[in-house]
C-alpha cells in the first residue's frame, strides 16, 4: 500500500490581524479629528527665554491703540507698505534684509499678521520681537 505524506506547505498569508489593526487604526483617527477645532485660535504674542539675537535692519512697533511705528517715526497703516518698501530699496544687500516686528502686549493679531503679509510680499524675512523672560 502506497500512503503519501501530504506535506504541502501552504503559501498564504493570513490577513484577518492586519486588517484588524487598520480598523482600529481608523477608529481612532476618526475620534481624535473630531476632537480637534481647527477653526479656533486662542493665540498670545510669545515671550521666549532664549537669549538668540537676531540682525535687525528695519524695526516695525506696534502700539495698542493700533499705532504704527517704522524705528521712531509714526506711520499711518495705510503708507505702511510704501514706507517699508523705501526702507528696504536704501539697504545694501536686500536679500539679507530682516523685518522685526515689535508688537506691544494685547495688540489685535490682525495687526501682527498685516505687517507679516507685508514682509511676505516685500520678499523680507520678518521675525517677532518677544519680551525675554
Amino acid at each position: 500500500m502506497g500512503l503519501k505524506k501530504k506535506t504541502k506547505i501552504s503559501a498564504e498569508f493570513n490577513m484577518s490581524s492586519l486588517t484588524d489593526i487598520i480598523f482600529l487604526l481608523l477608529i481612532f483617527f476618526m475620534l481624535t479629528s473630531n476632537m480637534v477645532s481647527p477653526n479656533a485660535l486662542n493665540l498670545k504674542l510669545p515671550s521666549s527665554s532664549s537669549k538668540t539675537v537676531a540682525p535687525a535692519s528695519i524695526s516695525v512697533s506696534i502700539q495698542k491703540g493700533g499705532k504704527f511705528y517704522i524705528g521712531k517715526d509714526r506711520v499711518k497703516k495705510g503708507s505702511m507698505y510704501s514706507a517699508v518698501r523705501q526702507k528696504v530699496r536704501k539697504e545694501k544687500n536686500q536679500k539679507d534684509v530682516t523685518l522685526t516686528i515689535n508688537a506691544e502686549k494685547g495688540v489685535a493679531i490682525e495687526h501682527v499678521v498685516f505687517i507679516m503679509d507685508m514682509a511676505m510680499k516685500l520678499g523680507v524675512n520678518a521675525i517677532l520681537a518677544t519680551d525675554p523672560g
